[in-house]
Formats: structure tokens, C-alpha cells, sequence
């Protein structure tokens, strides 16, 4: 009888989200009426584990809701995309994480964010998180939850040798603790979040490269920073085999019509393919193809592609 893979932990907030579809983005003081408007699962760390689920990987999730019927309806969800919650916890006092999403024509979104229980525990809150670490091969984080409730888990993962992986989304107004850089294996900004770490914005490889500098000289291992349309950048100080330290993937062709789960989805294709082994390189090219394909289809957990639709998009097929 074969071993049961290790599951990914992904420690991060479980939201429901109200999304509203216009035309355009309103100016202040302007009501405008929505053409489609939808509510379901959210909050990136509920994102990245049903992503991670949906290509196969053994994943739990741990964090909190609140004791209400948001937080029913984001379990039955998650239970049924295969997602562990023995680690998603109950906040009596705390309601359900809400996020408001509006998206335009184009696909571009804002979002407002409301974290309820997922911001309602700093780092004395560590242990009864902490057993999610027990038989983990990655920890997934993201910037919704107290930093230094993440901080104290990192920590906690570097003891037991175990990689981080941390989205810094979203990048707190005072920027991420120091000890966070140098705790995180690799780290997975977007432009504007390079921007805010780095005060550079990427436009290019070129760019990129110097921001990755920047982040390898404050201890991240691994800098991989997303330009949307025009590909991923990465860098590594730590490669290993035949590995390249450094590589750009273009971005694959799609037509976007919703950008609210692409990052989301390519760090759970990222963190999928490292966990079964791939090479950096490689799992950048996962990560991209499923980032890509969730741009494709509205919604923020439920635009998550499959190992199938990922792997027709890898050997050349159309999304």
C-alpha cells in the first residue's frame, strides 16, 4: 500500500466574497447599476488551498471563521473541493472574513476586505495553528492573517525544515516584519507588491531582476515576481542540480475576462509542482498555466483549473 502524499498546509483567511460585474469602475459619489453580481468562496488563503485541491494535491487549510452562516457555507464549499479543514478553527466572537470585489470590461478588480476572525489572532494564537505543520511538505502564507502570528509560524516551519512560501498580498502599510523575509524559502509578488517592497516597479526582466536583488539581500531565498501579461520573472540564490538561478516565462495566451483568482492560482501551481518535485523553472511554467487559465473564467475559489486543463495548456493546447 503506497504512502499517502504530504499535504501542502496553506495558514492563511477564508472569506466569503460578494463580487459585482459593471463596465467601469465608478467615479466617487457615482452609483452605478452592476450588470451580474455573484457571492461565493474567497480569501486568499481559502483560494490557494482549493487551487492546490483541484490539481490533485493532498492540502489543509488552517486559520479561523467566524460561528455564522458565512462560515457554513465557506466549509461545505471546501469540504467538497477536497480541502482538510481540521485546522480551520471557529471564532465565536468574530464574524466571517467578507470581501466586496467589483470588476470591470477588462477584468481588472478592487477589492475591499473585511478579515473578521482571520485578523482577530496575533502569535499567541500560534499553537493551536501549529499542528497543521505536523506531516506538511510546503506552508503556503499570505498577508491576511496578524504578521506576527505568520512570523511566529514561519518559525515554527523552519524548525522542522519545512519551505515557505509566502504571497505578500496584501503588503501592510508598514511593510512585511524583516524576520518574514529571511523566513520565507520563496516569495511571490505581483508588480504593484514589488513596488511596495522594493520601491521598484517591474516592468520588465531587467527590472525584476533588480527587485529580486533587493529581496535576496533582506534573506528570500527565492524571488518570484509576476507581471501579469507579460510573464514571471524569478530568481534563486539557492539553485540546485542543473537548475538555472535566474529565468523569465512568457506569459501564456488567454483571453481574461476575471484577474480576482490568477494569483491565487498560480501560486498553488507553483507550490503543487514544487511539492511533487519539479524544478524551479518548470514549476514557475505550472504556476503560470494555471494562473493563466483562472483569468478565463469568473469567480474567485471556482475559477481554480484542473491537472487536466493545466496540462493540455502546458503541451500547447488552447484555454
Amino acid at each position: 500500500m503506497s504512502a499517502r502524499p504530504a499535504p501542502i498546509a496553506v495558514i492563511g483567511s477564508t472569506n466569503i466574497d460578494f463580487v459585482v460585474h459593471v463596465s467601469r469602475f465608478p467615479h466617487p459619489g457615482e452609483t452605478l447599476h452592476v450588470r451580474t453580481s455573484a457571492t461565493g468562496l474567497g480569501g486568499k488563503g481559502a483560494n490557494q488551498a482549493v487551487a492546490v485541491a483541484k490539481l490533485g494535491q493532498a492540502v489543509e487549510l488552517a486559520g479561523w471563521t467566524g460561528q455564522d452562516m458565512l462560515a457554513d457555507m465557506a466549509r461545505t464549499t471546501l469540504c467538497k473541493a477536497g480541502v482538510g479543514t481540521r485546522w480551520l478553527l471557529t471564532d465565536a466572537q468574530s464574524g466571517t472574513g467578507r470581501a466586496f470585489i467589483t470588476i470591470n470590461e477588462a477584468g481588472q478588480n478592487q477589492i475591499l476586505v473585511d478579515g473578521g476572525a482571520n485578523m482577530a489572532h496575533g502569535a499567541e494564537a500560534c499553537p493551536q495553528l501549529s499542528p497543521v505543520l505536523a506531516d506538511a511538505s510546503m506552508v503556503m502564507m499570505q498577508m491576511e492573517m496578524d504578521p506576527a502570528l505568520l512570523v511566529a509560524l514561519a518559525r515554527q516551519a523552519r524548525e522542522r525544515n519545512i519551505p515557505v512560501m509566502l504571497d505578500p498580498a496584501p503588503v501592510p502599510a508598514s511593510g512585511l516584519p524583516d524576520a518574514l523575509y529571511a523566513l520565507a524559502d520563496i516569495i511571490t509578488p505581483n508588480e504593484n507588491e514589488t513596488r511596495d517592497l522594493t520601491g521598484i516597479l517591474p516592468t520588465d526582466r531587467a527590472s525584476a531582476l533588480r527587485a529580486a536583488e533587493i529581496l535576496h539581500a533582506r534573506g528570500t531565498g527565492t524571488a518570484i515576481i509576476k507581471l501579469g501579461a507579460r510573464g514571471v520573472v524569478y530568481s534563486t540564490i539557492r539553485p540546485t542540480g542543473g537548475e538555472d538561478a535566474q529565468g523569465f516565462i512568457p506569459a501564456f495566451p488567454v483571453r481574461a475576462i476575471d484577474t480576482v483568482a490568477a494569483g491565487d492560482c498560480f501560486n498553488a501551481g507553483l507550490a503543487t509542482a514544487l511539492a511533487q518535485g519539479q524544478p524551479l523553472g518548470m514549476a514557475v511554467r505550472h504556476g503560470a498555466a494555471c494562473g493563466a487559465l483562472a483569468t478565463t473564467r469568473a469567480g474567485a475559489a471556482q475559477a481554480a483549473p484542473d491537472a487536466a486543463e493545466v496540462a493540455a495548456l502546458l503541451a500547447g493546447g488552447q484555454a
